[in-house]
């Protein structure tokens, strides 16, 4: 152990604006103890995720994360020491550690891993972007072959996993992403059929070229005036699969779109879901057998971004909520 200091990152207070580096501070404590039930773990990669930022503005599907309080995230670890039946040293969880070097948790809270090398594939295709992506395409968007399937941040964590399975059941895939180097590497490196760059503006033209049948899923994770503009085109009987609306969290709220939608969804008889991956969790392991197979015929691209540092935990949340990661970010601890 690193001679009894357990770094922590602290989030100093709620962003009103957009979040900046001055909301968080590195601070110092002793290492927790394991009591009855917990687990001593050594944090190893911590994800970095959109819904960091959502977790700021108040309660959601967890607890808010208060002012002064170490920073919430999911992160792959290291049991060091156990109290709990289950869990020994050297088992690999994943668990809501927060941004610390150590954290004790109850073992009631934390999910066993396999051994897998990479060990980083443990949050990306293994974890939760990979199931997030394989549950909400497959279980909530339900394509069938032929079938025009849209995805938005689709060079994100989830969103270029979401592509790659509907390439995998015989989709004809868009991408929607920012910038002309992610657009590419969509076609070029991960199938797309195309991919539409929203920094250009001209997101519905855009999408009518590369959508020319209409869309029948649409895998939402941004909000705003994309869901608009892919509303718009949705096909009668469309399915939308509601992820996240990563143009909501950082920053005042929008009040930009999408408009017309209870008319549409009328009209084309459109069904909207909401969903959390922990709702699908009894079928994890059907999910797993399939993404590892993807993985292993090399069907299925794996694009991870690591930042290496605990201190850069919070620049590298920064830059994942502008857009500057390729697959899915996290830090090396």
């Amino acid at each position: 152990m690193s001679d009894g200091v357990n770094r922590q990152i602290l989030l100093m207070e709620k962003p009103t604006g957009k979040l900046g580096p001055e909301h968080f501070k590195m601070s110092k404590a002793g290492i927790p103890d394991a009591r009855d039930g917990e687990a001593l773990l050594r944090v190893r990669y911590i994800s970095l995720d959109a819904a960091n930022r959502a977790w700021m503005h108040g309660a959601t599907y967890r607890a808010a994360v208060e002012p002064n309080t170490v920073m919430a995230g999911g992160g792959i670890a290291e049991v060091i020491s156990s109290k709990a039946p289950g869990l020994a040293p050297g088992d690999i969880v994943f668990g809501d550690t927060g941004w610390q070097d150590y954290a004790a948790v109850p073992a009631k809270h934390l999910s066993k891993m396999p051994k897998v090398e990479p060990m980083t594939h443990l949050l990306s295709v293994y974890g939760i972007a990979g199931l997030t992506a394989y549950f909400g395409l497959l279980d909530v968007g339900k394509p069938k072959a032929g079938e025009t399937v849209v995805v938005s941040a689709a060079a994100g964590s989830v969103g270029s996993i979401v592509g790659q399975i509907a390439k995998i059941k015989g989709c004809h895939v868009v991408g929607i992403a920012g910038g002309k180097d992610k657009c590419n590497w969509l076609t070029s490196e991960l199938g797309f059929d195309a991919a539409v760059d929203y920094k250009d503006g001209a997101v519905f033209k855009a999408l009518r070229t590369a959508a020319p049948k209409g869309i029948d899923v649409y895998f939402d994770n941004v909000g705003g005036d994309i869901l608009e503009a892919c509303l718009a085109q949705m096909n009668n009987r469309g399915r939308v699969a509601c992820c996240g609306a990563i143009s909501q969290y950082d920053g005042a709220p929008s009040a930009t779109g999408p408009r017309g939608v209870p008319g549409l969804i009328v009209i084309k008889r459109l069904v909207m879901q909401g969903f959390i991956v922990t709702d699908f969790m009894g079928q994890r392991d059907e999910a797993l057998s399939d993404l590892q197979s993807w993985v292993a015929s090399g069907k299925l691209k794996v694009q991870e971004d690591v930042i290496n540092g605990l201190e850069n935990t919070p620049k590298a949340l920064i830059g994942l909520l502008a857009g500057e990661n390729r697959g899915k970010r996290m830090v090396k601890v």
